[in-house]
């Protein structure tokens, strides 16, 4: 049914345990501080409206509580480099050393180690991010791929179920660009390039089994995501009560930023877990496919980037095929 362990996946985050508390730390403080600036916020606009009518004031209060939860929306935006630097890429060379069985070095923390690494294979948090989102780019291409074959099917109402497709590709690849990543870091790859170029090809000549892993992982964390909603919905309430005004809608949008959190904090990494299992056990003996490569290369302006990006760092002539 998938090809991965939901036990070995529970046990690398078990092992991941450091990494697993900083990814706590940083997104339950995020979502702290989406509650806490988006209340103070809403108590400045509360104070401003004072000056006002009723009406006034519940308006300002309104918008105030939204400019907070603006400013920390931005604030997480500017960090996303640096989070994908630190945290993300850390947590995903620990794990890919653990799945090869490659100790970890004496004298070097689990952190300090996991970081080192991404220090030698991206050097600045920039080129990891550059990386990243052509990948993600690419990613997005082979989806499309998918998703044109099924405009060709004679099914009646094809064009919703298109529609619910696309929705549900996006979600599950949204996964596997961390994926991607951690090929140059399983191959121990000095060109992120290179690397990212060879394991996009490999994705996409095993995009069959990939997708079907990636599926069955989608509906299990958003599906725990929709229960961790539901059950922050209680505290939520409680919480948005104590903002000025009452502000009782902001329960809803607090119970998912706490299930948002958990999320990115707990089941993300679990999803990766699974899913380096399966690409590792896919891709075993496989070498990238030629015909792949020119395939992604015809549908996919950034993927021609990435090979030519590929090319200068390794010097080698196109003829001389895939990295």
């Amino acid at each position: 049914m998938w090809d991965f362990s939901f036990g070995r996946a529970i046990g690398l985050m078990m092992q991941t345990l450091p990494f697993v508390l900083l990814r706590m730390a940083v997104y339950f403080g995020a979502a702290l501080a989406y509650v806490l600036v988006t209340g103070v916020g809403a108590g400045v606009g509360w104070g401003i409206g004072a000056m006002g009518t009723e009406a006034f004031r519940a308006s300002s209060t309104i918008v105030g509580g939204l400019t907070g939860f603006g400013i920390v929306l931005l604030v997480m935006y500017w960090l996303r480099e640096y989070i994908l630097y630190m945290v993300k890429a850390g947590h995903i060379a620990v794990m890919v050393e653990l799945i090869n069985n490659r100790p970890m070095p004496e004298g070097r923390t689990q952190i300090g180690h996991a970081q080192a690494m991404v220090r030698e294979r991206f050097g600045e948090a920039s080129t990891l991010f550059a990386v990243d989102q052509v990948i993600k780019a690419v990613l997005r291409a082979i989806t499309g791929l998918i998703r044109g074959v099924f405009t060709l099917l004679p099914i009646p109402g094809i064009r919703q179920l298109i529609i619910i497709l696309r929705a549900f590709l996006r979600v599950a690849v949204g996964f596997i660009d961390e994926v991607i990543l951690a090929y140059g870091m399983h191959t121990r790859s000095t060109d992120p390039w290179g690397s990212a170029r060879s394991a996009l090809v490999l994705y996409a000549q095993n995009y069959g089994p990939m997708l079907k892993n990636a599926a069955w992982i989608t509906v299990f964390v958003y599906g725990l995501m929709a229960v961790m909603f539901f059950i922050m919905l209680a505290p939520a309430a409680l919480i948005s009560n104590l903002y000025p005004g009452g502000m009782s809608a902001m329960g809803v949008v607090i119970a998912f930023i706490l299930a948002w959190s958990v999320k990115r904090a707990l089941l993300e990494p679990l999803a990766v877990a699974c899913l380096l299992q399966a690409y590792f056990q896919t891709i075993q003996g496989q070498t990238p496919n030629p015909e792949w490569d020119a395939k992604l290369d015809g549908m996919s302006g950034k993927f021609r980037t990435l090979k030519e990006r590929a090319m200068r760092e390794s010097k080698l002539p196109e003829t001389q095929g895939v990295v």
